[in-house]
């Protein structure tokens, strides 16, 4: 991939999209797969905001059931099946366990087995998937012993048992996103990281042409032209919107702040659920060994750009989790790692943030006297697909021509290509006995198909084949992603192209390492390695109690530019 703004020559694109997370990722592929010509330009890195900072879940939204959203549960179900389909590598089945009690009438055993016969209908397709080890089994019903004997970490007191059923991870979200943008670019598309919209360009009839960019990297101004824009950003819809209309917009989104902590392992084999004093719900995930403990549900009010996670919220999760889960009274200290970010929400929704669905709508802001710019709001990851292909319909109204059915459903994402993971994986693992089976393994999940070229690295300098954590990730996995996946800076690698720095402060040895490695192939001088450290390091400093983020909190990831309202076409 290449930065095209660095050498831009004026081409006029059918189609610019705002926002490199996964729905401008969905968006771009989407267009670009039905032949438009397609710029992305993120004013940050790839999927380094609110798509970095989701639960790891593609899941039906079993939740939205209780507000009877049974159109979004159908749809989410659906998307979930073609995940699973498209990312074989990335999207996993796994079990879940809701447990049950008597504390709350809608947390018993036959409330909660209601829903799981209604989730087992809707989700009837489940079943139908490319990779037979993908699909996935009916619910079933647990009593308070098996519970125990399952994941012994749960809270037994008033416990009478348990539903499980299955859902997928996202084993790697930023890794997701960016094969989005990978897809995107085997079919044409221009993109650029790092590339901030600081303004529109009109027409003399006023209507929208382009917009114009500042370049991070370069420092270069351009102005970007093209016959229709695409707003998918998020938390920042009100701003962006501002930038065209020279003002802030009256009518500022609804953000919803979700954080997660990471501790050591705490569960076996299931997604545990259990639910709050409150009546939400809280969840610790099996991941890499660890777990991740999540999520908030908090309205946020501020400037997103000022958002950060806050000791304040980290403790009130924690007070949540300890009231909620097992005998074990967590503290700052068993924290490993944390991150948060905000959701952007639909404006007519619920007054509590947390019964507020994942709804999406797809604005014309033609209405706002902005012919030629088309916002999204809302949504949430599992969706993001259909998403895209819901916004074409409008573009290709808008743009008055008929475009060829979607491929982004029948079409593996670019790099995962594997019919059967099972077998691709054990072949790898025999095919490369030069590298551990940890490694293979890892790379063969992340990288799906081009692990070849990490591969092709190590081996050409073997001082690249080091492993550099428990999960067996290699320093060429640094350089492929400074040639091959435009990371630009340390954080970059750390926490969205490898997973070195996702589970918390990798040490002193292994950030200068990695760090050396990525200079070498940028060019940084030895004052500019010792700067990106610094920025790593701040990214690992826990906010601790009482920090109520006036004092330069630890910056989280927050969330991208979005848009605002119009003329609306609305999923629900």
């Amino acid at each position: 991939m290449n930065r095209f703004t660095e050498k831009y020559t004026g081409e006029t694109f059918d189609l610019i999209v705002i926002g490199g997370g996964i729905t401008g990722a969905a968006v771009a592929y989407d267009a670009a797969c039905r032949g438009l010509r397609v710029a992305l330009l993120e004013k940050n890195d790839f999927g380094g905001a609110t798509s970095a900072a989701t639960s790891k879940h593609i899941h039906g939204g079993l939740r939205y059931l209780a507000t009877m959203e049974f159109g979004l549960v159908r749809e989410s179900l659906r998307e979930r099946k073609i995940m699973e389909n498209i990312a074989p590598n990335f999207v996993y089945p796994i079990p879940n366990m809701v447990t049950t009690n008597t504390l709350k009438i809608t947390n018993t055993k036959w409330v909660i087995k209601a829903g799981m016969i209604l989730y087992d209908i809707l989700s009837f397709d489940k079943g139908c998937t490319w990779d037979k080890s993908k699909r996935i089994p009916l619910h079933r019903t647990l009593d308070k012993e098996k519970v125990i004997e399952l994941e012994p970490n749960v809270k037994k007191e008033g416990l009478t048992g348990a539903s499980v059923y299955y859902d997928c991870i996202s084993i790697f979200p930023e890794r997701l996103t960016l094969a989005f943008i990978k897809s995107a670019v085997s079919y044409g598309v221009q993109v650029a990281n790092y590339a901030e919209v600081e303004g529109f360009i009109f027409t003399d009839d006023h209507r929208v042409a382009g917009i114009r960019v500042r370049d991070a990297i370069t420092g270069k101004k351009l102005a970007v032209r093209g016959k229709l824009t695409v707003n998918c950003g998020g938390p920042w819809a009100d701003i962006v919107l501002g930038l065209a209309k020279k003002e802030i917009s009256e009518e500022r989104l609804r953000r919803s702040e979700g954080i997660h902590i990471i501790t050591g392992k705490l569960v076996n084999d299931h997604v545990v659920t259990s639910m709050t004093a409150k009546g939400r719900h809280l969840f610790i995930i099996p991941w890499r060994g660890h777990s991740l403990i999540g999520t908030t549900d908090k309205e946020y009010i501020g400037r997103p750009d000022d958002y950060r996670v806050t000791g304040t919220r980290i403790q009130e999760l924690l007070d949540e989790v300890n009231d909620t889960f097992g005998h074990k009274k967590f503290s700052f200290k068993d924290i490993r790692f944390f991150y948060g970010g905000l959701r952007p929400l639909v404006e007519d929704q619920t007054e509590d943030v947390y019964e507020s669905s994942r709804k999406y709508e797809i604005y014309d802001n033609e209405k706002d006297g902005l012919t030629g710019l088309i916002t999204v709001e809302g949504g949430k990851y599992t969706t993001s697909r259909n998403l895209a292909e819901n916004v074409l319909k409008v573009v290709s109204r808008k743009i008055n021509r008929k475009l060829k059915r979607t491929i982004t459903d029948r079409e593996y994402l670019h790099g995962s290509e594997i019919p059967d993971m099972a077998l691709f994986l054990k072949a790898i693992v025999n095919e490369n006995r030069d590298f551990s089976a940890k490694s293979m393994e890892y790379l063969g999940k992340n990288y799906g198909t081009e692990y070849r070229q990490v591969l092709e690295i190590a081996r050409k300098n073997r001082s690249l084949a080091r492993t550099v954590n428990d999960d067996g990730e290699i320093l060429a996995q640094v350089v492929y992603a400074v040639r091959f996946e435009l990371a630009r800076t340390l954080n970059d690698i750390l926490f969205r192209r490898t997973g070195i720095g996702t589970l918390g402060d990798p040490g002193d040895a292994v950030l200068r390492l990695v760090a050396q490695t990525a200079g070498r192939e940028l060019r940084w001088s030895s004052i500019r390695i010792t700067e990106e450290i610094a920025k790593a390091r701040r990214a690992f400093i826990i906010p601790q109690p009482g920090d109520h983020g006036k004092h330069g909190a630890v910056s989280a990831r927050a969330g991208r530019k979005g848009g605002s309202r119009g003329t609306k076409t609305r999923k629900k």
